[in-house]
């Protein structure tokens, strides 16, 4: 007996490649998001290095 294969894995999307296709988009937006929060991340970096950072200890709470 033949066992017939699902019409949507030979002439449509397969399931594994709308998977890859999400985590794609989801690594751009990720990206994106980054880059675009940089420029605070590197000041606020800046900030906690002249407050003493981890050898500030107990001055600041």
């Amino acid at each position: 007996m033949k066992v017939q294969r699902a019409a949507s894995a030979e002439g449509g999307t397969s399931g594994r490649r709308l998977l890859m296709a999400e985590a794609v988009v989801a690594g751009a937006v990720a990206l994106a998001l980054f880059v675009h929060e940089l420029p605070s991340l590197r000041r606020e970096l800046r900030i906690y290095r002249m407050a003493g950072g981890l050898r500030a200890g107990h001055r600041y709470p």
